[in-house]
């Protein structure tokens, strides 16, 4: 018997209901398993009803001399930035029928309105929340402020150095000077270098410092210490087989799957802020059978959740391929 489970044929589901306290579950679920969020390399922020105002501060000048009088000195400057998550849904409706002709089809008994294991229904939720999952991963890094999607860091930091916050990576070329340009296993660790100079020394050191660069990056990089005995950077390839570190000069590379091709941010991970209400009310999960409503053979996927990312301090940051 062929026990190959196909989704696209639109499998079936039982009628059944995920709301309020229960459903965050599905939902963290769905949103934590995101490589970004999965992995923590951004600071995530749970049960933000509406905003969350995370605070900025700058001081310069603090210290002086001893003395026995209260005489206060430097600056303080305070400042915030705004963590407001976007309401978001999933509405999906699949076809019982599909599923009946499928291998599950000796466990839905003889009835003419099957139902199906709940079992399956756990992982048909899990599916789907996968889908959201990949969704959320690249919101959270190229996501425009469009229908399904909320603004991510790749906008928001173009536009901050566009107004003169996070650092554009100058990487010198052929003479020329280049904020951008496809990220090869020829370029890769030149581009990483000037990633690497270009973080600024009250940053570099610090240790949430993380490298996050997409898929074609991460590629290229181990391509570039995996050629011949003696890779790229002097990594010996006789002594190690298999994946290479992922490790630039002291800086940790982390791939985020979400992110654009060719694009490198280099941020402190306590900079770089996710918000969501999954611990919240404004969180649900809902399956509709829609036989006992219509008569139909279809039945309904509803999924509510909120999702939102913002930065700290702009000049702490730096971006390779903002243009």
């Amino acid at each position: 018997m062929n026990k190959t489970l196909n989704l696209a044929a639109q499998p079936t589901f039982t009628q059944n209901t995920y709301a309020g306290e229960f459903a965050g579950q599905y939902i963290a679920a769905a949103l934590l398993s995101a490589k970004t969020l999965d992995n923590k390399y951004v600071t995530i922020h749970p049960n933000v009803k509406y905003k969350e105002v995370i605070q900025r501060i700058a001081v310069d000048g603090i210290v002086q001399d001893a003395s026995c009088d209260f005489v206060t000195s430097g600056s303080v400057a305070l400042s915030e930035a705004v963590l407001t998550p976007k309401e978001l849904q999933v509405n999906l409706e699949l076809c019982k029928q599909n599923f009946v002709a499928s291998w599950e089809a000796l466990q839905l008994g003889y009835s003419a309105f099957d139902t199906i294991p709940k079992s399956f229904n756990d992982y048909l939720i899990s599916y789907v929340g996968g889908i959201v999952a990949q969704a959320t991963e690249q919101a959270i890094w190229q996501g425009t402020a469009t229908n399904g999607s909320f603004l991510g860091f790749q906008a928001q930091l173009s536009a901050s150095i566009a107004a003169g916050g996070a650092t554009a990576v100058l990487a010198a070329k052929s003479g020329s000077i280049v904020i951008s340009g496809s990220v090869t296993s020829a370029n890769v660790l030149s581009i990483m270098n000037s990633v690497v100079e270009t973080i600024p020394d009250t940053v570099y050191g610090k240790e949430d410092v993380l490298m996050y660069v997409p898929t074609n990056v991460a590629k290229a990089y181990q391509q570039a210490l995996a050629g011949g005995a003696i890779g790229a950077n002097g990594w010996n390839n006789q002594m190690n087989v298999g994946e290479k570190p992922f490790n630039f000069n002291g800086v940790e590379i982390v791939l985020c799957p979400g992110m654009s091709a060719s694009k490198i941010v280099a941020a402190q991970k306590s900079n770089l802020h996710f918000g969501t209400g999954l611990l919240s009310d404004y969180n649900e999960v809902r399956v509709l059978d829609m036989a006992n409503i219509d008569g139909s053979q279809n039945y309904r996927i509803i999924m509510r959740y909120t999702g939102g990312v913002i930065f700290g301090v702009g000049q702490d940051i730096v971006y390779y391929g903002a243009y």
